[in-house]
Formats: C-alpha cells, structure tokens, sequence
C-alpha cells in the first residue's frame, strides 16, 4: 500500500484532505517543494504549486498525483474542486494550518466543513518507516558517522567552537549530504553542561566536547552525538562518561519492539540517579528521527502506558548528565526496529572515552 493509500483510508467517501506543511507533502508526494499545497480524495491526488515548480513536480513527484498551477488562486482552485466532487467535509493538517489559512479556507468553502487531525494521522505514518526510508536513513547516518571519524583529526585546542560546528557541516554537505538535520551543537568545557549550547567563537576549553550533528540525505535526517575530551579526563570525568554510557547501553538492551517507551527512558534514568546524578538529566531520553529531526514516538517518562516501539520506529537514544557551570556529557546513537522487533544502531562511532 503506497503512503497516499494509507492516508485516503482515513477519509470518508464524501471527505477530503488537504496538506499544507512541506515535510508531509514530501512524505505523500516525494516531491520537495514549499509553495502550494496537496488534496488528497477517497480515489484522486493532487499537487497544486505554481509555475516555478510544475516541471519539476510533473517529472519527480508521485505518479499518483496530477500536478496542478491554478490561474486563479490556490484556495479558489480548491473550492472548486471540492465542490465538483460533492465533498463535504475538509481535513486539515490541525499542527501545522494557521489561523489565517483556516480563516480563508472557511471564508470560500461554503457548507463545506473543515475538521482536523491529518497531522494525527500523517504523524502516526511517518513513524513507522518503509523499507526505502530505512535504507535511505542508513546512508545518512553512515555520513554522519564518517564526519565524526574525519572531525577526529581536525580536533586541537587552538580551533574554535565554531570551526568544528562549520568543518563538521561542511564535511557532510561536500561528502553527499543535502544539508545539515539541525544546527550543530559543539561545545566544550563550561558549555559542555548546555544540552543545547551554541558554538561559541572561542577556542576549545579544556575538558569535555559535546558534539551533536547529523547529515540529511534525501530529505532524511539523521542525529548523533559523541563527547571526547580535550586534555585529560581526571576521574570524576571518566566516572560521569562511565555512567552515560552505561545508561544508554540499559535502554540498547532493552529496546525491542513492543517495549515501553516510558519503560526504556526509566531505564537509562535510573542507571544515572543511581550513580548519585539525579536530577542532572533533564532531558527526555530520545525521540523519533525521519523528515523532521524531531518525530514520534518520543522515549520519555511522560510517555503514555500505549506508547511502545513497533517495527519501523527509528529512534535516538541520548542520555546526558550535565553538571551546572562545570561541564556535561551526552552520548546519543540513532536505532531502527526491524520487521521481527528487534533493533539495528544504526551508529556505528566508537564510544570510547577519546582523549584529543
């Protein structure tokens, strides 16, 4: 069943839906565009754009699509073709369709009504990825994983934050990459303790590197992150590195399909409150990777009782302790669950504690 087929599951015989973000009309459609939109019938598909994207959209996009550049305004074009079909009711993308959009769309339709959840539904796809976003994910994280080998050797006290962040980018895009997941994260010593530092412009500090990055690749993303040491780990910094580590590893060995994603967040959480480093793990434990950096289903202990992995799942796996004014660690790798539940890390890097 293709992924527009999923989707016009979900719709009545007299419905429609109509996308609007970039991220799932690429899903839908396989056709990167940002201006326009997708409605989707019981039994028909179309891509509206306009004339800057039509060629390409008529050879790339999803055959099960007809690709249209309205005259006379995208909302007009839609109406009537809603109204040539009887429709009824309209579907919207409730994450994602603004204010204004919904003011226009409710302003033209007339009796139509315009109800939400697509975004519901077209997350609960997107979570569980086919064999082609698997192998897709597979090259993204192999690129990203060689960066790190390379930002290895390019590693000395005298670079700055920034430099990093920028070689690490650099190296992906130059090596196949369409460009970066997310801003990369690559901070050190103080910094280190921000899960979320931004490079600074200046040079290394002493102690730990926390480098978070990831290639995309045909419009998939991928994350990962790895600290090393920049100097000499004294002990207490070797322990903390220890107890990341074995955090993670509690959760890798639990994470099968149909296991809890509460479940496993608890795990790693417990492995880091029971080294004396509770409360020093804010962060939830790892979410879904795919289109957007960010997906379902999240590892969280604010999970619900139903949230668990399934076939498909791609999921990051990223405990940290982070230590107020001193310094932080996180290790995080990226992991696919196969057709008989069990996992693949996608992440190949070492996790050895690295001395620069």
């Amino acid at each position: 069943m293709t992924r527009v087929e999923k989707l016009q599951q979900h719709l009545a015989p007299n419905g429609a839906a109509l996308i609007s973000s970039p991220q799932n009309s690429f899903y839908l459609s396989r056709f990167h565009y940002s201006d326009g939109y997708l409605l989707i019938f019981k039994s028909e598909a179309f891509l509206l754009t306009d004339f800057r994207y039509v060629e390409a959209a008529e050879r790339s996009a999803d055959p099960a699509f007809s690709v249209l550049c309205p005259t006379g305004g995208m909302i007009r074009a839609i109406g009537d073709l809603l109204g040539e079909r009887g429709i009824t009711e309209l579907m919207i993308e409730e994450d994602h369709a603004t204010i204004a959009l919904r003011d226009r769309l409710a302003a033209s339709l007339g009796e139509i009504s315009l109800t939400t959840g697509a975004g519901g539904i077209l997350s609960a796809l997107r979570a569980t990825k086919d064999l082609e976003e698997l192998a897709i994910m597979r090259r993204a994280q192999a690129l990203t994983d060689a960066a790190f080998s390379h930002i290895l050797g390019f590693l000395k006290p005298s670079v700055r934050e920034i430099d990093v962040a920028l070689e690490l980018e650099y190296f992906m895009r130059k090596n196949g990459a369409d460009g970066i997941a997310f801003h990369t994260i690559a901070v050190s010593g103080s910094a280190s303790a921000l899960p979320h530092g931004v490079p600074r412009d200046l040079p290394l500090e002493k102690g730990f590197l926390t480098m978070d990055f990831g290639a995309k690749v045909n419009g998939y993303c991928a994350d990962m992150t790895r600290t090393v040491v920049i100097g000499r780990a004294d002990e207490e910094m070797k322990r903390l590195y220890r107890t990341v580590l074995a955090a993670q590893n509690a959760a890798l060995e639990m994470a099968v399909g149909g296991v809890s994603c509460r479940a496993l967040d608890l795990a790693a959480r417990g492995v880091i409150d029971g080294a004396g480093y509770e409360g020093c793990f804010g962060h939830s434990l790892g979410h879904g990777v795919g289109i957007d950096v960010h997906e379902a289903p999240r590892l969280s202990r604010g999970a619900g009782e139903l949230e668990v992995l399934v076939p498909g799942n791609v999921v990051t796996v990223e405990p940290g302790i982070y230590l107020a004014g001193r310094y932080g660690c996180r290790i995080e790798d990226m992991i696919a669950i196969n057709l008989d539940g069990s996992i693949e890390n996608l992440t190949k890097s070492t996790k050895d504690l690295i001395e620069i």
